[in-house]
């Protein structure tokens, strides 16, 4: 039998669910329509690229538009997996970041902006991300095995 103190510990536990099921129920919503809209926008996107001579810079707005895309999509993956397991898996939102870092860096790359040391500096974020995001692949792993032992 539960004494009073823990009752109200098992409601606010159960109120605190629910609130944080709603709001991310309300992300996921903002984010399935941004995927909409930036699908919408990436068709709009194209067919200028048909129609202008200036195709390199259309170009960058396209491979932009498509990457900025995948963020959205890759978080939206997260907030989904949140409503199955009720946690953030950590690859899904390094995943994210990686994509982020990469859309920059071709952007960047590809419009000549960036000086060396800054080249360096991503070099090392996304070393440093993706030895995070393997590092949390192998822990998962090694979790799906003790559970299943």
């Amino acid at each position: 039998m539960l004494d009073p103190l823990g009752k109200l510990a098992l409601g606010m536990r159960r109120l605190f669910d629910y609130v944080i099921n709603i709001v991310f129920a309300i992300m996921l919503f903002f984010l399935i329509l941004g995927v909409i809209i930036g699908t919408g926008q990436l068709f709009i996107l194209l067919i200028e690229l048909f129609h202008n001579a200036e195709i390199t810079k259309n170009y960058v707005h396209v491979i932009s538009q498509v990457l900025s895309l995948f963020v959205i999509i890759e978080l939206s993956r997260s907030l989904i997996d949140y409503f199955h397991v009720n946690r953030l898996r950590l690859t899904f939102i390094i995943d994210a970041a990686i994509v982020f870092v990469l859309r920059d860096v071709m952007i960047g790359l590809f419009e000549n902006k960036y000086p060396i040391n800054r080249i360096y500096a991503i070099s090392v974020l996304l070393l440093v991300l993706g030895i995070i995001r393997l590092t949390s692949v192998l822990v998962y792993q090694r979790e799906i095995k003790l559970g299943n032992s």
